[in-house]
């Protein structure tokens, strides 16, 4: 049921969080919060930390947060309506549905419903069909019981045009939802025909437990060897983790993630005591999936299979995070093997040792580099430095850059200092080869010493610290002019458009309402602005921090003017590349300004 706004937030200030949570553990006062002992992960030290003014919780621990009905839906069982409901009680409020909702509500609800009865279908037919031999003997070879079957709700499609449609049929499911939820598409005769045939069905759920799509196993004749549900309003691949579901509590205990390409790796890993792999659902690892996991843990191994493939996924997996943001790590399978293979060739123990021993991914990137040229011939070994300086120049962290270059060096007997060149050089824009006549004086150099521009993943910190004092509302706050350009990454310029509506019209220094801005909100946004709020520290002087983020907008934007100067023919645009010019200049003057007020 989808109740109105307003009675849902009325229910939410009437609720005492501390009081809710003192009745499952022990609550004590700290500060302005309150500590307790996690229940939802085995602690001694307390480490869940309750704002009870705002209603919001998290724990350091686990990572678990969220607002007074998450906790119900974690301590109770119970789904968001429900916890609703009971604290509506608890609280005396009388609830009124909201009709627009509760059709979005509805109509959700009906696409899993479908697929559901579509997953249940296919596991019957797995585990009794006269024609599901070869599945099951399929999944015997890899040593699935029924057991294993059960515990993943393993299934077969049957070979037959619309068996699935007639099953859902009987079961009053419309045509039209079939549709919408990726079972069942339109044959070139119109008539309304199963999406899978003939193929082993692994069910993929959402972090909720809801099962919202399918990868499909081919067993015999044309056709992928998986195909993959389509797009649908429940199923974005995307956003999805075959796995996730299962492992995301054990991901939190481990503080580890282990990322493989196929559904029966996942199962293969989580048989052999590791409930911490997941698998995309059929395409490639992208920045979504790394948003999913940092949810979870900061440690993500990489464990794909030791081909070529595999190993340029894993390169490629370095340019869809930010270093120093995720642990990405590779871990290096045998030559030819899969991590299924691994367990059932070399024993549990093996994958683990792969896990345990695996490496930073840019170590591996490097090692993969140095690995294609001869390290004895001093011309490759000059190309070798090139190639791996770009690579190092791409961290953040100066000193994450020494110590690689510091390796490299030992690596390859080139002098550090030379190393350390060839990641400076890397880090510049090229030369073009347009004329360069003409073109006014180049801009005022840093003076001796002067740091080097602040990268965009070194200003993360200096925006969480702004949003923590948004977050409270911060009197200091007054007359400090903030907006949304001030943040360089998608989730804290989220967060800070999330508070600025919150905070709109009230005074610095007031206590805000947070509750329906952030405390249900499921998104990694939604949790790490409640982790924020919840960080008991004093706040760094919000006037400090915007200034020093203006100057990181500032170098982020000369750098930009830069690259585009030198990609423009002046001579062609000589119009255009004056203005830039000038802009470029305007902007250096600002930047060394600003600096010398910090």
């Amino acid at each position: 049921m989808a109740y109105a706004r307003d009675d849902i937030d009325k229910v939410r200030e009437l609720t005492d969080l501390v009081e809710l949570a003192s009745e499952v553990t022990k609550v004590k006062k700290s500060g302005r919060s309150s500590m307790a002992v996690c229940p939802f992960h085995s602690e001694k030290t307390p480490s869940l930390s309750i704002d009870g003014a705002r209603g919001l919780y998290h724990c350091f621990g686990c990572g678990k947060s969220g607002d007074v009905f998450r906790w119900v839906q974690e301590t109770q069982a119970v789904d968001f309506s429900e916890a609703v409901e009971l604290l509506a009680r608890r609280a005396g409020v009388t609830l009124k549905v909201d009709p627009e909702a509760a059709k979005r509500r509805g109509q959700r609800e009906k696409l899993v419903e479908a697929t559901a009865a579509a997953v249940e279908f296919y596991n019957e037919r797995l585990k009794s069909g006269a024609d599901a031999g070869n599945a099951r003997s399929y999944l015997r070879g890899r040593g699935y019981d029924g057991e294993v079957v059960d515990r993943f709700s393993l299934g077969y499609s049957p070979d037959e045009w619309d068996a699935l449609v007639g099953h859902l049929r009987e079961r009053g499911i419309r045509d039209d939802v079939m549709k919408r939820a990726g079972l069942a598409s339109i044959s070139s005769r119109g008539s309304l025909i199963d999406r899978f045939r003939g193929r082993i069905m692994f069910p993929v759920f959402d972090l909720r437990g809801d099962p919202v799509g399918f990868g499909a196993r081919i067993l015999e004749g044309d056709g992928p060897k998986y195909l993959n549900s389509s797009e649908s309003p429940i199923y974005h691949k995307s956003r999805l983790l075959y796995g996730l579901n299962w492992a995301k509590s054990d991901i939190v205990r481990r503080d580890t993630s282990v990322v493989v390409e196929g559904y029966t790796d996942v199962i293969a890993l989580h048989l052999a005591g590791h409930p911490i792999a997941v698998a995309t659902c059929g395409t490639a690892l992208v920045e979504g999936h790394l948003d999913l996991l940092r949810r979870f843990s900061e440690r993500v191994v990489l464990a794909f299979d030791a081909d070529e493939a595999g190993a340029g996924a894993a390169l490629r997996g370095f340019d869809k995070s930010v270093p120093g943001d995720l642990d990405l790590r590779v871990a290096a399978l045998p030559e030819g093997k899969d991590p299924a293979e691994v367990v059932a060739d070399l024993g549990a123990e093996a994958i683990t040792a792969t896990i345990d021993e695996s490496v930073p991914l840019l170590q591996f990137r490097i090692d993969t580099e140095l690995a294609e040229h001869d390290l004895s011939e001093p011309e490759s070994r000059s190309r070798a430095i090139r190639a791996v300086g770009a690579l190092i120049a791409l961290h953040p962290d100066p000193v994450a850059r020494h110590e690689y270059a510091v390796a490299v060096s030992r690596r390859t007997g080139v002098d550090t200092a030379y190393v350390e060149q060839a990641v400076r050089g890397s880090a510049r824009t090229a030369p073009t080869s347009r004329s360069r006549s003409n073109r006014p004086p180049d801009p005022e150099p840093p003076p001796e010493g002067a740091a080097p521009p602040i990268p965009e993943g070194a200003s993360r910190p200096t925006e969480l610290e702004l949003l923590r004092a948004l977050l409270g509302n911060d009197e200091r706050l007054y007359g400090v002019d903030i907006d949304a350009d001030l943040f360089a990454h998608a989730d804290t310029r989220t967060g800070y458009e999330l508070l600025a509506e919150a905070l709109d019209g009230i005074t610095p220094g007031t206590t805000p309402d947070l509750g329906s801005a952030i405390g249900s909100d499921e998104s990694d946004v939604g949790s790490l602005l409640r982790r924020l709020a919840l960080e008991d520290r004093p706040v760094m002087d919000p006037s400090d921090l915007v200034a020093h983020l203006r100057v990181n907008a500032l170098d982020r934007q000369i750098t930009e003017l830069r690259a585009r100067l030198q990609n423009i023919d002046q001579s062609a645009e000589e119009h255009e590349y004056s203005q830039l010019w000038q802009r470029l200049i305007a902007l250096e003057q600002d930047r060394r300004s600003l600096r010398r007020k910090e």
